[in-house]
């Protein structure tokens, strides 16, 4: 791997940590390029303000999106992600509220409190998928209309622990969280 010139300025644990963000933003698949940017931008002017953040974000992500690309080319046609987008899907035609990659649980019970007649809520967030895309387990929380967790042996909670792993995404209830192994392989466009 190069090195993108910027980063020849920076100490090796600075550009480690950037290189580790861009990784982390192009890999979830949910942030577009500009959110990209702008999370990039932000972190090269805290972490390196002597850096043209300017300059060496693109570098940044243009870095992490040809690895990505390479690794891509030999993913199976069905990808982990995948079959959980398929889950989602199914749990929203339930007439749970999903909401993915937000920024906090107050934005997503903002969702949840919105929504007509919700049968629960289903959310992870944004460092949620980041830490999927490092150690391959995603934390789904999963609440009820009135924003209480779940519990053990309650009806909703086996309900979607059945789905995921029904569809080859093994998960279990721990610590108030649904864990879910797979390999965060989504498909990006930039």
């Amino acid at each position: 791997m190069t090195t993108p010139e910027g980063l020849l300025a920076v100490d090796e644990r600075t550009a480690r940590e950037l290189r580790g963000l861009a990784r982390v933003l192009v890999r979830s698949g949910y942030a577009d390029h500009a959110a990209v940017t702008a999370a990039l931008t932000e972190a090269v002017q805290e972490d390196a303000p002597s850096m043209d953040a300017a300059a060496l974000v693109p570098l940044l992500i243009g870095e992490a999106f040809m690895d990505l690309q390479a690794e891509a080319a030999d993913w199976p046609a069905t990808t982990d992600p995948d079959r959980l987008d398929a889950v989602l899907a199914e749990l929203e035609f339930r007439g749970l509220v999903v909401v993915r990659y937000t920024a906090d649980h107050h934005a997503a019970r903002r969702v949840l409190e919105a929504a007509a007649d919700p049968k629960g809520l289903v959310f992870f967030t944004d460092t949620d998928v980041w830490h999927a895309v490092d150690f391959g387990m995603l934390e789904l929380k999963l609440w009820h209309p009135d924003t209480a967790n779940v519990a053990p042996g309650e009806p909703l909670l086996d309900d979607v622990l059945a789905l995921l792993n029904e569809r080859a995404l093994p998960a279990v209830f721990d610590e108030g969280r649904i864990e879910v192994t797979l390999n965060w392989q989504r498909r990006v466009t930039l």
